[in-house]
């Protein structure tokens, strides 16, 4: 008895499903795909609509090349693409998308209709496609260029459409791709509607109008520029100054070719370049473009193509730290050292005077000028001086002062004594470096962060109050303006009612601006 064959071929509506399961995971993707797409072609106007959080309907409309009526039903094709003709070509490319997979893995779970029209033609061309079947495909009029609408995402996968979250969420993704885009290519005009309102209307411009147009105003002043080149690679861009660093990490980015990739190692480069100036648990804004020989990287390892291997990736961390560190020394950010000098002998030339009849070789420290200078305070400037007393050879003598020496046995069992007599009760709490407290129990001491100690405070306060819906709210005699980035904006918006509810009273104001009113008691 024969048995029949277990290994078959994919059919290509399945194949195709598979495909966007890995290219699309959520309606961002989509968007990450249309919008590179149009940038290939040569688009300088982009406009993204999206409404429902993209999953009612993504729209991508170009002015660019536009497409013919046989490449507007080619480029639904699984691995249709005009970007490589040799095995050659996978390994120099500059440009987006070039895998052939985006069209294809959109249709397959979605319906989408391409309108599009090349210059020099008097009619376009409109393709109809659900679910990888061709519904209608017939010349029409449109203005030259392409526009993709895609509606009903995931329409024939629910099960990827129960996963998608809430549409906050979902938007928030988007504006992330959409800031990657954007920032790559300032020289294009971009624009995004969600839900019938304007999200954003960037201009072309410069990389650091780019990053104040998608931001806002308020970051001109915290950028620092990079800029720094070698035989094997450039990079160019700006870093946050470390007053500007937040506690998310949402604000990084890094181009290598003009291609967001995402890379922890580099991105360790960056921070460190930052040591000992950012706070604990705090990221810096940076945005950096790396520009390198594609014969360096593989750009082919990851179907999002976010994830890229560099041939030495060791000589572009030193490269990418140095420049950073540099950066920040030549703005002035960090301080500078002169290592031909010995710092800690400069410092004592700020206090250094010379009194007419003396060897004008031999310092005399000053006092600083003080309102009051009280009898301690002379008492310790004298036993400074004798510490650093230099005799007539020019020989520095070190010697103790009586009042730094130290106490005798008697005295020591004396103090110890007095401890014995100390009552816990009494003890106070020190505060150090303004940010620390300090505090004396049985076993030894205790250190307290006081501003993780207030958020816990402040934390269980709120949460008392929430539980007992007891919050009540003073209201601002001056309401003050509160201006977020677009990403933070919908964060505000969904998360609006659970902070009112805490006492504050927050209203919007506008596309981004939000108006407090209150504060709690």
């Amino acid at each position: 008895m024969l048995m029949s064959e277990i290994i078959q071929l994919l059919p290509d509506h399945i194949a195709n499903q598979i495909a966007a399961g890995e290219v699309i995971q959520r309606p961002a993707s989509a968007v990450k795909e249309l919008m590179e797409n149009a940038i290939d072609a040569g688009g300088q106007q982009i406009q993204l609509i999206i409404k429902d959080a993209g999953k009612t309907l993504i729209q991508v409309v170009d002015d660019g090349c536009g497409m013919s009526e046989v490449d507007a039903r080619m480029s639904f094709e699984r691995h249709a693409t005009s970007k490589i003709k040799a095995i050659e070509d996978l390994f120099a490319i500059r440009t987006m998308g070039f895998r052939g997979e985006a069209l294809a893995s959109i249709a397959a779970i979605a319906h989408v209709e391409l309108k599009t029209r090349k210059t020099e033609d008097s009619l376009g061309t409109v393709v109809s496609i659900e679910g990888s079947e061709v519904k209608k495909q017939e010349p029409c009029q449109c203005t030259a260029g392409t526009s993709v609408a895609v509606k009903h995402l995931f329409f024939n996968v629910p099960a990827r459409r129960n996963f998608l979250k809430s549409n906050t969420v979902e938007t928030r993704h988007i504006i992330d791709e959409f800031h990657r885009i954007v920032l790559a290519h300032p020289n294009h005009s971009f624009t995004m509607h969600h839900n019938s309102s304007e999200v954003f209307h960037l201009r072309p411009g410069n990389l650091r109008q780019r990053i104040v147009g998608v931001f806002g105003k308020n970051y001109n002043q915290r950028l620092v520029p990079v800029e720094e080149a070698s035989d094997s690679l450039r990079i160019h861009g700006f870093v946050g100054k470390p007053e500007a660093a937040k506690k998310t990490r949402g604000e990084q980015f890094f181009f290598v070719n003009n291609r967001y990739i995402r890379n922890p190692y580099l991105n360790h480069a960056v921070i460190s370049a930052f040591d000992e100036m950012l706070p604990e648990r705090s990221f810096p804004l940076y945005v950096l473009f790396i520009d390198i020989d594609p014969d360096r990287v593989d750009i082919n390892v990851h179907p999002t193509k976010q994830e890229i291997k560099f041939d030495d990736e060791r000589l572009v961390y030193t490269f990418i730290h140095a420049s950073v560190k540099h950066s920040l020394a030549s703005y002035s950010v960090t301080p500078t050292l002169d290592f031909d000098q010995e710092q800690s002998f400069n410092r004592l030339e700020a206090f250094k005077t010379t009194t007419p009849g003396k060897d004008p070789q031999a310092p005399a420290v000053s006092p600083p000028i003080k309102p009051e200078w009280s009898a301690r305070d002379s008492a310790n400037l004298k036993n400074w001086r004798d510490l650093y007393d230099i005799d007539e050879g020019g020989n520095r003598k070190i010697t103790i002062p009586s009042a730094m020496n130290m106490p005798s046995d008697t005295e020591e069992e004396e103090q110890l004594e007095g401890e014995r007599l100390y009552d816990d009760t009494e003890k106070i709490p020190f505060q150090l470096h303004k940010r620390y407290i300090l505090s004396q129990i049985r076993s030894g001491f205790i250190i307290i962060d006081q501003q993780a100690a207030h958020e816990r405070i402040l934390y269980e306060k709120y949460k008392d109050n929430l539980e007992k819906n007891k919050s009540l709210s003073q209201q601002q005699l001056f309401p003050q303006n509160l201006e977020l980035n677009a990403a933070d904006a919908a964060l505000m918006n969904d998360l609006l009612p659970e902070i009112n509810a805490l006492g504050f009273d927050i209203r919007e104001f506008g596309r981004q601006s939000f108006v407090v009113q209150g504060i709690p008691v």
